[in-house]
């Protein structure tokens, strides 16, 4: 299985980046607010607005370290179509 990058847009235009093994599933997850994660609790409805399936677990998570770094112009970018702000610097 392939672990995926994925960036959601909360209720209050905050952006939430996470990695998922199924997206579908976890977006659920996060919708109903079991094992969703804390930051999103109240911050709901949710949208999915980016996802890429990056690999392994270990390169999901240096990934998700590295968009989670960005600013949020870069991530509005990425969000956008513009992948450069995924290349190693």
């Amino acid at each position: 299985m392939s672990y995926s990058l994925y960036i959601l847009r909360c209720a209050d235009g905050s952006l939430y980046t996470g990695i998922a093994l199924d997206v579908a599933r976890r977006l659920d997850e996060h919708r109903s607010g079991a094992r969703g994660a804390k930051y999103l609790r109240g911050r709901t409805p949710v949208e999915l607005v980016f996802e890429q399936p990056v690999g392994d677990r270990a390169a999901a998570q240096r990934l998700e370290h590295r968009v989670k770094r960005l600013s949020r112009a870069e991530k509005e970018a990425l969000i956008g179509g513009d992948r450069s702000p995924l290349r190693p610097a």
